[in-house]
């Protein structure tokens, strides 16, 4: 059942760049939040303990997963981050997906750099196409979702801490 609100949460975040683009009062969480669909994501941040951290003043570059990226995973998987013995890998795999900072795709177009995440690892961005970006060969499909604290990438693959 996480699994499934997560993938649709998921889909939310791909749709939301009309209906937040220009007014982006909320913050990361609330936007994902009004989008509708983020129910697991939502989740998985109050399970880790970072929504008030990314409801915080930021700012923060949140890479977020699309349905198909966590269709990929093997069944179980987010039920299994969702429990709490899990909660330090749950945090270690979500702050992977944060980058602290507001990177917009304009920033690193034609650039091949590492970024460290929240997690405190590196990420590789390649933006070198000169029209997609990707991290850890995750493609960026959608970008530039602001909001009040940041911006949100919605990427097609989950990225895992090395």
């Amino acid at each position: 059942m996480f699994r499934r609100t997560f993938i649709a949460a998921a889909t939310a975040i791909a749709l939301a760049p009309a209906a937040f683009a220009g007014g982006h009062s909320m913050d990361i969480v609330d936007t994902a939040v009004k989008a509708g669909s983020f129910n697991t994501l939502v989740a998985a941040v109050q399970a880790a303990g970072l929504a008030d951290t990314l409801k915080g003043e930021g700012p923060f570059t949140v890479f977020a997963p699309t349905d198909e990226a966590f269709a990929a995973l093997p069944e179980g998987t987010v039920e299994s981050l969702l429990l709490p013995e899990n909660k330090d890998q749950l945090i270690s795999i979500l702050t992977y997906h944060v980058i602290p900072g507001k990177v917009m795709a304009a920033d690193v177009m034609n650039k091949k750099l590492e970024v460290t995440t929240v997690q405190g690892s590196m990420a590789s961005v390649n933006a070198l196409a000169g029209t997609s970006v990707m991290i850890d060969g995750a493609n960026v499909v959608t970008a530039d979702i602001e909001a009040s604290n940041g911006v949100i990438h919605v990427i097609d693959a989950v990225i895992l801490p090395k």
